[in-house]
């Protein structure tokens, strides 16, 4: 096993990192002695953030979905400070609105994937050269629903549980080329993709079959502290709050329960009926739209 991971003059990309964790895991990085590429949709936003770091700070606009400007990003990286030595894969979204698979649209669905798995992937693929030539680390960010029911989010479980396969499978691979990877896994933070999942229409319902203690969330100061305490010791999962180390160990036994669960619970039920009914009207909308025909 590789030693453990001192970022001091070490060098870090991090993605989805103007806001939210990956701008605090990139300044508290740089705090560490860290250079730090900030690696954004936004240009400007990246600039700006990046400036707000320091001077080991660069910022740079590039999609995750494209593997051409994540290439580009990387070797932007290279040059101006040499190498990289840490990638955290952070970019990520989340459906506009809660949804079945049958109701959600094709495009909406496979945006999601795209950003959260294929964006992991093309990170990671762009970043392995460095990262293996310098005996790096990579980070590749899961959620809870890396394991837990995707009941209405789908597109994100789906890809949060690609992406733990791809860490973990990743991580086996780089261990004897004296490299590492990991996953970390948060459970709710105070980020706007938190914040605005809590306040889409029907939200409340579904929070009524989550005990209140399991809502609670953490700032992202304290999700990018353990963020960067799992990479100090090259761990291969890392949970934001820790405790749910725990759910996760048990999730064989606990899965099949709660999916028994959601498949009896009323309210589960009541929920999924009033989303659909959304979609049903949302669809019907849209048809008459289209057929210039008012909806009577």
């Amino acid at each position: 096993m590789p030693p453990a991971f001192d970022p001091n003059g070490k060098v870090a990309l991090i993605t989805g990192a103007a806001r939210g964790i990956g701008f605090e895991a990139a300044r508290q990085l740089a705090l560490r002695g860290a250079s730090v590429a900030v690696v954004d949709l936004d240009p400007e936003q990246a600039r700006e953030a990046a400036e707000r770091i320091g001077e080991r700070a660069i910022g740079i606009g590039a999609d995750v979905t494209d593997e051409g400007a994540m290439r580009a990003a990387v070797a932007a990286t290279v040059e101006r400070f040499g190498g990289v030595d840490l990638a955290i894969a952070n970019a990520g979204m989340a459906q506009p609105r809660l949804a079945t698979v049958r109701g959600i649209a094709g495009e909406e669905w496979e945006r999601v994937f795209e950003v959260d798995m294929m964006g992991v992937w093309r990170t990671v693929r762009a970043v392995l050269p460095q990262i293996v030539e310098r005996q790096g680390h990579i980070v590749v960010t899961g959620s809870i629903y890396s394991w837990a029911n995707g009941v209405l989010n789908s597109p994100y479980a789906v890809a949060k549980a690609g992406v733990e396969a791809l860490g973990r499978g990743l991580r086996s691979e780089l261990v004897p080329l004296g490299a590492s990877a990991g996953v970390v896994y948060y459970g709710w933070v105070d980020t706007d993709l938190v914040r605005d999942g809590f306040d889409r229409k029907h939200s409340d319902r579904l929070k009524e079959n989550v005990p209140a203690w399991l809502l609670k969330r953490i700032g992202p100061d304290e999700a990018a502290a353990a963020l960067i305490r799992g990479i100090e010791a090259r761990a291969p999962r890392t949970f934001a709050p820790r405790w749910w180390a725990i759910p996760s160990y048990l999730r064989g036994i606990l899965n099949p329960l709660l999916d028994r669960r959601f498949d009896r619970d009323a309210k589960m039920r009541e929920t999924i009926r009033a989303v659909e009914a959304d979609a049903d009207e949302q669809g019907a909308a849209a048809a008459s739209a289209a057929s210039g025909q008012p909806l009577e």
